[in-house]
């Protein structure tokens, strides 16, 4: 038997639903960055990206580097992010060329708050401030360079109700190991040995940068 859904069509059907927010939550949104923001950019080591390009199709990428090189401040309203060797599709910065508007959630391991950034991005192939997101030697191939319209604390309640950060509730063996994954899926013609010391932390931390 096919269950009976029933689908919220309106903004009213919504508000109904889940209520309205407290005005604190309304206006906690800030179009400039304060020293406390400063502060938990140069402490987070990884971001969400949200992009969608022109037609709607979205994308959410994961950007990581050691706290204090993954954001570049540029000035109050404005952060660079930088882009390292990756798997080339950049799905996220094709979306930006079509449609400029960005969301970003920086976490920091332990914290069940992050902070969220909305605004307009561009690309940016090189610059002064490149100098100063060096890593291991590296500079950025590209930085998103982000103009803030909004910016503001989320709570932590997605992350208690997940546990993401109690120990207790990991268990990262549950599931095929990635060699494994992308063997069965990816239509890799490598032997599973060779998808194995390929995926090997030592191995492949040796092409982050």
């Amino acid at each position: 038997m096919t269950p009976t859904w029933t689908e919220i069509s309106t903004l009213e059907e919504l508000v109904d639903l889940v209520g309205t927010p407290h005005e604190r939550a309304v206006t906690k949104g800030r179009p400039a960055l304060l020293e406390i923001d400063r502060e938990w950019l140069a402490a987070t080591p990884f971001c969400v990206l949200a992009t969608s390009d022109a037609e709607g199709n979205c994308d959410a990428s994961p950007k990581g580097d050691p706290a204090g090189s993954l954001v570049h401040v540029i000035d109050d309203t404005t952060i660079a992010i930088a882009e390292r060797p990756g798997n080339k599709r950049v799905d996220g910065y094709r979306n930006v060329l079509s449609n400029p508007h960005v969301g970003l959630n920086f976490l920091i391991p332990g914290r069940g708050d992050t902070l969220r950034i909305n605004g307009r991005a561009r690309l940016v192939s090189d610059a002064p401030f490149f100098d100063e997101m060096v890593v291991k030697g590296k500079r950025p191939i590209l930085a998103l360079v982000v103009d803030i319209d909004d910016i503001f604390f989320h709570c932590a309640k997605a992350f208690l109700r997940s546990g993401l950060w109690d120990p207790e509730t990991w268990d990262p063996d549950h599931l095929p190991k990635r060699a494994v994954i992308a063997k069965q899926v990816e239509n890799d013609p490598r032997t599973l040995a060779e998808m194995e010391d390929y995926y090997r932390t030592d191995t492949y931390s040796k092409t982050l940068y």
